[in-house]
C-alpha cells in the first residue's frame, strides 16, 4: 500500500487485510504529518517513508520491499470485501500457488453520496491487484496501471472503493486532472477541435447514463455522468487554450 495523510481512514483498509495475509508494506512519502505512519505501525505495517516521485515509482518501491511471492495492492481509500477476502483465500488454500495464472483482477465498487454506485462508468471499474511478485511493474501517472506478463484470470468479489467523501471532494479533483490531460495531451501533438468539445462530452454522458444505465444509480447516477461529462468538456477547452497561448507566444 501506498499513502499520504489518510490516518482519517486507514486504519479500516489495514483491518480489511489483517491476519490473512502474510506481512503488510506501507509506504508513505516524506510530506506525511497526520500520524499515518503511526497508524499502519500499530496495526502491524512495516513502514517506509521516502520523497514522492509519482504513483507507478512509488508502487513499485513497495513491491521491491516484499518479501512474500504473491502480492496483493490495495489503496487507503479501499477496503477488501469479505467476498473477496473469501474467493483470494481459497485460490492459495487449494494448495497450488504454483499452478496460477500470474495475475488476477477484480472490480472495485465505489461509495458515494450514501448509495454504492452499480452502473455507469464507475462499475465495475475492474483492476489487476492480485500478482505473482516479478510478474508485472506499475506504469503510468497519475491514473497508473499493472503490467503484467502472463494471463491475467479475474474474479468476483468486489474492491470497497470509498475515494469520494463529498460532492466538493469529487468535484476538487476536476482541475487536476483536466491539467495532467492538457501537459498528456500536448505530447500527442493533436489540436482540440469542435468534435472533441461538443461530440466528446456529448458521448461520455450518453454512454455513462444510457448505454451503461446510470440512470439507475439515482440521482448520484446523474451527477456522476454530469460531471464526467463536464470535465471532458473542460479538458478540450484547456487543451484548446494552451495552443492559444503557445500562437500567441509565438508571434509575439
Amino acid at each position: 500500500m501506498i499513502a499520504g495523510n489518510e490516518a482519517h481512514r486507514i486504519a479500516r483498509t489495514l483491518e480489511s487485510v489483517k491476519g490473512w495475509t502474510s506481512e503488510m508494506v506501507l509506504v508513505i512519502d516524506d510530506k506525511v504529518t497526520d500520524g499515518t505512519d503511526k497508524v499502519g505501525e500499530t496495526h502491524g505495517a512495516r513502514v517506509f517513508c521516502r520523497p514522492w516521485l509519482g504513483h507507478a515509482a512509488h508502487r513499485n518501491f513497495a513491491t521491491e520491499q516484499a518479501t512474500q511471492p504473491w502480492i496483493l495492492a490495495i489503496d487507503a481509500d479501499e477496503v477488501v470485501s469479505d467476498r473477496l477476502r473469501e474467493e483470494i483465500m481459497a485460490l492459495f488454500q487449494a494448495g497450488a500457488a504454483n499452478d496460477l495464472p500470474v495475475a488476477f483482477s477484480f472490480p472495485r465498487l465505489s461509495f458515494f453520496c450514501g448509495r454504492w454506485i452499480r452502473h455507469g462508468d464507475w462499475y465495475p471499474d475492474r483492476k489487476a491487484r492480485l500478482w505473482r511478485k516479478g510478474a508485472g511493474e506499475w506504469v503510468g501517472n497519475p491514473h497508473e496501471r499493472l503490467v503484467v506478463r502472463g494471463q491475467t484470470v479475474p474474479l468476483s468479489g468486489d474492491l470497497l472503493h470509498y475515494s469520494n467523501e463529498s460532492i466538493d471532494q469529487f468535484l476538487g479533483k476536476m482541475a487536476h486532472i483536466t491539467s495532467l490531460f492538457v501537459s498528456q495531451y500536448k505530447e500527442k501533438n493533436r489540436p482540440a477541435g469542435w468534435l472533441d468539445l461538443t461530440f466528446r462530452p456529448f458521448w461520455k454522458f450518453f454512454r455513462a447514463y444510457i448505454i451503461r444505465l446510470g440512470f439507475l444509480d439515482g440521482w448520484p447516477g446523474y451527477l456522476i455522468a454530469s460531471a464526467n461529462a463536464f470535465s471532458t468538456m473542460v479538458r478540450y477547452a484547456k487543451a484548446r487554450e494552451a495552443e492559444i497561448d503557445k500562437t500567441q507566444a509565438i508571434d509575439s
